[in-house]
């Protein structure tokens, strides 16, 4: 055969060969989305990644094809902004049914179990936040909101754990669970909820009995072993507390950067009645809960009422990008959990907030156990 003939011949191998690969195809409808671009896309782990789109016609059918993954994989349908969540295991083909006015809840996808109760997921966290939506319009007093609001988002946390996480972690639906969010924060928090760390374990042990070479399989083995370390309870020495650390007035100085690397001191703010906030923002509640701090802010700064606020997250980017709209002092602890701050404030739950007069002596605590409902009442008091 001559060196043409056997080049062709590789040629035509070589394509044979990948049009044999195993495929997945995605097909369906979506009516009343004529003329709209429907995207195909690829939920990875560092991001969503464009795979294909195609102009819906007046019928508005569709059919994309792509290479099936070794390893359960996420992906999504795109009408404009509203999304439709899919994942591909060993399914070879997966058919989409949906109307553009509710695309994203209302439609129905056909013969995949993991599909189906990854839609009941997506309901049930719509409806969590359109239950938030309404809580933030309330207007109510800050700690009833806060009590409200952690009421549902632990409702929602049993309720997907009991069904959806443990009853079967070594399902994909499992694991679409993990990383829904509320207001863009995750409602699971994988580094510092011991409770939270064990849905993560229980779906990543399963996932590295299965797919142990999976992308995904180790990215979740890496965030549960650092989640572990997080929430590992530490051994209690005795803290000493230097003597220049202790101000006549009683409270414990604080001394920390903020947003521009600047030290910011608790007792800098001698004469204002300030509210020490110890929390995390990489938190579902904390959105909400800034908002009802705002409120709070808006109403007494004027009266000479300061924010002294203490992130304890370890992701200093995440921090920066959330406290950079706040009007009050935003400070960072890099120790995170670990801090001396905490040890020394007795500090057991977050967000715990503490209540200063003007001579910087504390007056109240407040917590996620007794709440913070008289917080407002107790302020006016004192102003």
């Amino acid at each position: 055969m001559k060196k043409g003939g056997i080049l062709m011949f590789g040629l035509l191998l070589g394509l044979s060969a990948c049009n044999n690969e195993p495929k997945f195809v995605v097909e369906g409808e979506v009516s009343g989305a004529e003329n709209q671009m429907l995207y195909f896309e690829e939920s990875g782990i560092e991001g969503v990644i464009s795979v294909d789109s195609t102009k819906l016609n007046a019928n508005g059918a569709f059919r994309f094809t792509q290479k099936r993954p070794i390893a359960p994989e996420f992906y999504r349908l795109r009408l404009k902004d509203n999304i439709i969540n899919f994942a591909i295991d060993s399914t070879e083909v997966v058919n989409i049914k949906a109307d553009a006015k509710n695309f994203a809840t209302g439609y129905t996808i056909e013969d995949s179990e993991n599909n189906i109760k990854i839609k009941e997921l997506v309901l049930l966290q719509n409806d969590l936040q359109n239950k938030v939506n309404e809580l933030g319009k309330a207007n109510l007093p800050l700690g009833i909101a806060q009590d409200s609001l952690n009421f549902l988002i632990n409702s929602y946390k049993d309720n997907v754990k009991r069904n959806y996480i443990f009853k079967e972690p070594n399902k994909t639906y499992a694991y679409f669970a993990l990383f829904q969010t509320l207001n863009g924060y995750m409602i699971f928090d994988p580094l510092s909820n011991k409770e939270d760390v064990k849905c993560f374990g229980a779906v990543a042990t399963s996932m590295n009995n299965v797919y142990p070479h999976s992308d995904r399989s180790r990215n979740l083995y890496n965030t549960v072993i650092k989640g572990m370390k997080n929430t590992r309870t530490p051994k209690m020495d005795t803290v000493s507390v230097p003597a220049e650390k202790i101000k006549e007035s009683g409270v414990i100085e604080i001394a920390l950067n903020d947003l521009n690397a600047h030290v910011q001191k608790l007792t800098d703010l001698k004469g204002k009645v300030v509210l020490l906030d110890f929390t995390v923002y990489n938190n579902a509640m904390s959105s909400t809960r800034n908002l009802a701090l705002r409120e709070l802010y808006n109403k007494y700064a004027e009266r000479g009422f300061e924010i002294y606020q203490v992130s304890l997250d370890t992701d200093e980017h995440f921090w920066k990008t959330q406290a950079d709209k706040l009007p009050w002092i935003c400070v960072r602890d890099p120790n995170g959990i670990y801090s001396a701050y905490v040890n020394i404030y007795g500090i057991s739950n977050l967000p715990t907030v503490f209540l200063i007069n003007r001579n910087n002596e504390l007056l109240k605590r407040y917590d996620s156990t007794t709440g913070m409902l008289s917080l407002q009442s107790d302020i006016e008091k004192i102003m």
